[in-house]
């Protein structure tokens, strides 16, 4: 079997895990299935097991996100791997090193696997390009473009509340036009089969075309939009926003587009509610709304522990099956 997706390995198989968008209904079925066997691992009394033992995993995180490396150092060492954290405030990198001498740097040094977080566009794409034909690059988030485990963790979680996709409805809500995650989002929902996509943000913050380009529905109406909606998923707004004429203010927002159980109540009564976190309360969502019964957030991190894991043994496991020529590393 050959492929063009630089993704995968020339059988199909998962080798890099850059972006959402050209994989396979049936990889991200096989990805979520993985995760689901991976959940029990915390409850364990040693909460690890031996996929990637003896495998050097290094975590480059360009752009700060103490949610995203916790989890993915997490999901590294339960998986038995060894890990490797560069303080890049400190690195070479910072005091003028090209990414690409760096990585040559740590191949050096036997890593197997790269984590890459970016805020240009392309950045993990790049270094896949150029890494040596055993290693693995996974994308952490790089600039708009993509943040494919957030969203595959996302995926996860509607999965075990909802089960079937094909009848759900699924509202995001916010800075649609410079979300790396929402364009994961979509990707993953348009690929598993979701009945109606749709987003709901002020024009300023919406892609032109949005309709055209993603298949989804657009309304600018919070109550409107979440009507009937079976999955609620809010955005974080960056404060920056506020500042570069995008938006009036942080009141004007939430007073619009902020939800409120009154907006919640407009959906689904067993609708969830997401967010990727770090929440902005008063914002993007009101605290009883963020704490309170249909929400998910929490479970978002737990689940993103498993989901990492079912990645990163997937990749591993390509680079296993390449070395050993044949074989079943997960028995």
């Amino acid at each position: 079997m050959s492929t063009d997706n630089p993704q995968l390995d020339a059988q199909g198989n998962l080798k890099h895990f850059l972006t959402i968008d050209g994989l396979s209904r049936d990889l991200l079925i096989e990805i979520l299935d993985k995760a689901e066997g991976f959940l029990g691992v915390a409850q364990q009394a040693v909460k690890k097991v031996p996929l990637c033992r003896g495998k050097v995993i290094a975590n480059l995180f360009f752009e700060n996100s103490t949610r995203t490396r916790t989890t993915f150092e997490l999901a590294a060492k339960r998986l038995s791997a060894d890990v490797l954290n560069l303080n890049i405030s400190t690195s070479a990198t910072a005091k003028g090193e090209t990414i690409l001498d760096t990585l040559r740097n740590l191949e050096a040094m036997h890593v197997d696997m790269f984590v890459v977080r970016h805020a240009s566009s392309g950045t993990a794409h790049f270094m896949a390009r150029h890494a040596d034909p055993h290693v693995s690059i996974i994308n952490a988030g790089d600039g708009r473009h993509s943040h494919p485990t957030q969203g595959m963790l996302d995926m996860f979680t509607i999965r075990r509340h909802k089960g079937d996709f094909s009848r759900l409805r699924v509202a995001i809500v916010g800075d649609i036009l410079h979300s790396r995650v929402a364009r994961s989002q979509i990707l993953a929902l348009k690929t598993l089969g979701a009945a109606e996509v749709r987003v709901i943000a002020p024009r300023t913050l919406l892609p032109t075309r949005a309709e055209e380009a993603f298949g989804v529905s657009v309304h600018h109406d919070l109550r409107e939009g979440v009507r009937d909606a079976d999955v609620i998923i809010m955005l974080r707004i960056q404060r920056e926003r506020m500042n570069s004429a995008l938006l009036p203010s942080e009141h004007e927002y939430f007073r619009l587009f902020g939800l409120t159980e009154e907006r919640l109540a407009t959906a689904k009564p067993d609708a969830i509610v997401m967010h990727p976190g770090p929440i902005n309360r008063g914002i993007e969502i009101d605290s009883q709304v963020a704490d309170g019964r249909r929400s998910v957030i929490l479970e978002q991190v737990s689940n993103g522990i498993a989901v990492r894991m079912a990645v990163m043994s997937m990749c591993i496991g390509t680079q296993n099956l390449n070395a050993q020529g044949a074989g079943e590393v997960y028995a």
